[in-house]
């Protein structure tokens, strides 16, 4: 069976070079033609799929919109916070390179690419802490970040994997994953067993397609790019 993982296309804030982690953004008109094209090649390579799971932030949700209105399909959808990005604490809604300028460069590498090293947290007042979006009204503190590393993505995402993905694939479904560049590096960190030095130089394109090919105990047999 194959489970496809696709970073949602160009959102406006990656267009601005802005930390945007839980903050919801639209796609850019460029994100838009990404996901379209993501769509299209995937239909030209005969993909359909069984069920698709995404994040609960609409640069993602979007994103598949565009792709099965290019597969012609309809499919079950899985929400969940889980599969959204990397929490950036106080970094969200930044200028990265100006970042750069105030903390240097290799600090700003270090929050952006690092598994171990969490970007300044968030006060519990302030407007971007997820408390205050209704979205998450449902969450516990303890669910609720104020900044998080890659490795506190990776524990969420791997928890979503193991008890509503995989089931899926053990049953021979064909799943399609839209979600975001940080929260798709932490599943292919697991899936792959990428080390944590590794990883850092692991980045995910926005809107393609990335295949694994798996034997009926979910061995990956082939993974690539279409």
């Amino acid at each position: 069976m194959k489970l496809v993982l696709l970073r949602h296309g160009e959102s406006v804030w990656n267009k601005e070079n802005r930390f945007t982690g839980w903050t919801d953004v639209d796609l850019s008109e460029k994100g838009i033609l990404e996901a379209q094209a993501a769509g299209k090649i995937l239909r030209e390579n005969n993909y359909q799929f069984d069920i698709a799971f995404t994040s609960v932030l609409k640069r993602a949700n979007d994103t598949l919109k565009y792709v099965l209105e290019e597969l012609h399909t309809k499919l079950p959808i899985k929400y969940s916070y889980k599969l959204n990005e990397r929490h950036y604490g106080a970094l969200q809604g930044l200028n990265k390179d100006e970042m750069k300028q105030k903390y240097g460069e290799e600090q700003v590498q270090l929050w952006r690419r690092s598994a171990d090293v969490r970007p300044p947290e968030l006060s519990l007042d302030d407007k971007r802490y997820p408390k205050f979006d209704p979205k998450y009204k449902d969450l516990s503190d303890e669910e609720l970040p104020r900044a998080e590393n890659l490795f506190d993505t990776l524990k969420r995402v791997v928890e979503y994997y193991e008890s509503d993905i995989k089931p899926e694939l053990l049953k021979g479904k064909d799943v399609l994953i839209v979600a975001h560049g940080n929260s798709l590096r932490a599943l292919i960190k697991y899936l792959e067993n990428i080390s944590d030095e590794d990883i850092m130089n692991v980045e995910i394109p926005t809107g393609k397609p990335y295949v694994y090919e798996l034997d009926s105990n979910l061995k990956i047999l082939n993974k690539f790019y279409l």
